[in-house]
């Protein structure tokens, strides 16, 4: 049968476009119940996003995937996260890169991932408290950056933290009340192009 997290693999993930390999180990050793409220853990594998504390949400299992998966991790990639929320999908980059740097504005969110991240030996996240839409600009540039809120307008800091041949996953707000378009930009010197991936639904970025 396997455990929770293999199953959701088997049955959520394979069938529905997630095909790396590694992407497939690492969503299956990771254990969401575990960055869930207590009262929350019975629902942890099913495939939908999960309200947490702040107002926030965890990300359905299959958008964690497939936006990993878009942006074709490398072990020695440093990843900056914006949206740290429960912390699942900064344990996840974690298995596939050298580091990841996330960040979460509400202190509350960033102490508890903080310490379930710690607690479970994902040794090599840097949680931070900050404005995402500026960045982190200390550890930059990033191979990776993926955002997990919704922009109007692409941050230039995000742009700017880029490494040559940099990727960046973020949803965007393309028109109200519609579903947001989930992109993938990438830099190649000074020029940045994007290709639209699927729609999504997620919170609003949050500036200032």
């Amino acid at each position: 049968m396997g455990t929770p997290a293999q199953r959701m693999v088997a049955e959520q993930l394979r069938p529905h476009g997630v095909t790396d390999e590694r992407v497939l180990q690492a969503m299956a050793s990771v254990p969401r119940e575990e960055f869930l409220a207590p009262r929350m853990r019975r629902h942890a594998y099913e495939d939908r996003a999960l309200a947490i504390e702040c107002g926030q949400t965890i990300s359905q299992p299959l958008v964690v995937a497939l936006m990993i998966q878009a942006v074709a991790l490398q072990p020695d990639d440093t990843v900056l996260e914006v949206g740290t929320g429960s912390g699942y999908a900064a344990a996840v980059l974690s298995r596939l890169c050298r580091k990841v740097i996330t960040i979460e504005r509400e202190p509350a969110l960033a102490e508890h991932a903080s310490e379930v991240l710690r607690r479970l030996g994902f040794d090599n996240v840097e949680v931070a408290v900050g404005d995402g839409s500026l960045g982190w600009p200390a550890g930059a540039p990033y191979d990776v950056i993926l955002v997990a809120a919704a922009a109007r307008d692409i941050p230039a800091a995000l742009i700017a933290q880029l490494g040559e041949r940099g990727r960046m996953v973020i949803p965007v707000s393309v028109a109200h009340d519609e579903p947001q378009d989930l992109r993938i930009y990438q830099r190649h010197g000074d020029e940045v192009s994007y290709r639209s991936l699927f729609p999504v639904l997620f919170v609003p970025l949050r500036t200032g």
